[in-house]
């Protein structure tokens, strides 16, 4: 039980200055946190409750799928990440300076921590699958972090860690855990907002991962769904097809070269040129890992989605090209490339679908100072045998394989869970026993839920004008007990320590004095969102009835 008259973080009357979102303002003004730096908080006594609850339920399902708890350490050595080339290819982690000539990470993930741990315990088929999983705080240097919970640089996290002797068997395994995050999920009372989402499986797998996203309009980004199929797709990797196809002109013009001196970007050449951003061409050179110069073109009101680029070239990763090797590879200044004139023959030349039937339109002529309109395929530019989908989509556009409107709306992840394949078993060497008694690499998955970034999420979600509305089973506590007068508080004690020996926790607000009253307690327990009211007060003092009760949020 929480006694209020003994409780040292107070709540303020108002919303503090400086929150850059409401429900951050209102957990200030409740004192439930407080902000040591940007991007990382202290979690006092109240929001350090709902954190429990919501771990002890993730814990709960975890458990119940049988994976197994483990604490790894939030430090690591160089080595450990050389193993498998991470240590000079991510940028977000902390590095913690020399000591005794070694050098150490501060861990976002640990992948490179779990695998040799578990190998040490299975070797044969018959240990798999297995799965292994943490709670833990975790840091990463987030170049976009957020002044409030979403996306800090430090936060919890849920990470669990899976072992599979084939893909079939994987498979299974990955789809039984999207059930486990969806009760989970359904059980912090999220359900009716959750989608699961196709997502890029970077650098670990060709194939999607996926993505547990809240319906939310503070969202950081947008989650396109099909309305018929039910899929939905990250802003990254969604197959677009623009939502009213080009016409051809009646009248193919002649193809016009354009002096425009510092004229570069589409917006520029609309005003100069008088040509809609829908008649121009938006083109971009890249360089692979491979060595390939790569000239990319969309419509000019769409922007290039480099993922769905790469994914389309078969290549590791794309950079945009120097600007020394584009005057090399064009014989123009950066600003003037375009499809039309190309000098070079092997350059490889990818035009995304957006442009088919497009007549009459502009683009570059890879001559320094020029662009040129009334562009057309065939007549100016041989049309290629193949268009692509490598546009960003907008909002408008269709799902090219059922032709339906995107519903676009802004989300917040608030889960995980990629295919890893053998990237980190074969890195370290990780080796199992099959039937037939052969040496065989096992496939992985990786699952993560930001557990702080949920409790951002809820908070969020469930915040009104009063305060933070938590559902019942994660709130600080069950019960808030009000008591107004001194004479009153031994009965509402003696309530308070019944319902506590029942297992619900209790706020007490025993406060007493003249700059303490009811409006107050009241206004207290709305901030704090605690559902169960129950006020002890000379009014019931001497009735059958001992105490009056409230609902949150009711009359």
């Amino acid at each position: 039980m929480i006694q209020l008259s003994k409780f040292p973080f107070k709540t303020m009357k108002s919303t503090p200055n400086g929150s850059d979102n409401i429900s951050t303002g209102l957990l200030l003004q409740s004192g439930m946190i407080r902000q040591v730096m940007a991007w990382v908080y202290t979690y006092t006594t109240l929001w350090l409750q709902v954190l429990k609850n919501i771990e002890n339920i993730v814990r709960e399902e975890m458990n119940n799928y049988d994976c197994f708890e483990t604490l790894m350490p939030a430090l690591s050595p160089r080595d450990a990440w050389e193993k498998t080339w991470r240590w000079d290819s991510i940028d977000v982690f902390f590095h913690i300076p020399v000591t005794n000539d070694k050098e150490y990470w501060l861990n976002s993930t640990h992948e490179e921590i779990i695998t040799p741990l578990l190998w040490e315990f299975i070797q044969s088929y018959k240990d798999l699958p297995v799965c292994a999983y943490q709670i833990q705080n975790k840091f990463r240097n987030e170049k976009r972090a957020k002044s409030w919970l979403l996306r800090g640089r430090e936060f919890i996290m849920k990470d669990a860690y899976s072992f599979h002797s084939s893909d079939e068997e994987f498979k299974e395994y990955y789809e039984g855990m999207k059930k486990v995050y969806l009760k989970i999920f359904e059980r912090l009372w999220l359900g009716n907002d959750i989608y699961i989402a196709q997502a890029d499986g970077g650098t670990f797998t060709d194939k999607y991962s996926h993505e547990f996203q809240v319906k939310l309009e503070i969202g950081e980004d947008l989650i396109f769904l099909d309305p018929l199929s039910k899929e939905c797709f990250n802003k990254e990797v969604t197959p677009s097809m623009i939502s009213t196809p080009n016409k051809s002109d009646a009248i193919l013009l002649e193809r016009e070269d354009i002096y425009a001196p510092w004229v570069i970007g589409v917006e520029a050449l609309t005003k100069t040129l008088g040509v809609p951003a829908h008649k121009a061409t938006k083109t971009m050179m890249f360089e692979t890992n491979d060595g390939k110069f790569i000239v990319a073109s969309v419509r000019g009101d769409y922007d290039i989605n480099t993922l769905k680029l790469q994914k389309i070239i078969g290549c590791k990763w794309l950079s945009l090209a120097q600007e020394e090797k584009i005057k090399q590879m064009t014989g123009a200044e950066v600003g003037y490339a375009g499809i039309y004139n190309l000098p070079a023959s092997w350059i490889e030349l990818y035009l995304d679908d957006s442009l088919v039937w497009l007549t009459n339109f502009e683009t570059g002529t890879n001559k320094t100072w020029y662009h040129s309109k009334n562009v057309n395929f065939w007549k100016d530019i041989l049309e290629p045998k193949k268009f692509y989908d490598f546009k960003e989509a907008k909002i408008w556009d269709k799902n090219p394989n059922t032709w339906e409107i995107y519903e676009v709306f802004k989300w917040c992840e608030v889960g995980n869970i990629f295919p890893l394949e053998t990237k980190f078993s074969l890195a370290l060497g990780v080796k199992y026993l099959d039937e037939n008694n052969q040496e065989k690499i096992p496939l992985m998955g990786c699952y993560g839920i930001g557990i702080s970034r949920l409790m951002g999420v809820i908070a969020e979600y469930y915040m009104d004008k009063n305060g933070i509305a938590w559902p019942e089973n994660i709130a600080p506590a069950y019960y808030y007990i009000i008591v107004l007068w001194e004479e009153n508080l031994q009965r509402a004690s003696s309530y308070a320590k019944n319902l506590e020996k029942e297992g619900k926790k209790v706020i007490f607000d025993d406060r007493m004095g003249k700059k303490i009253w009811f409006g107050q307690k009241m206004g207290d327990a709305e901030l704090l969102g605690i559902k169960n009211i129950v006020i002890f007060s000379d009014k019931t003092k001497d009735t059958e009835k001992w105490y009056e009760t409230k609902i949150r949020g009711e009359k």
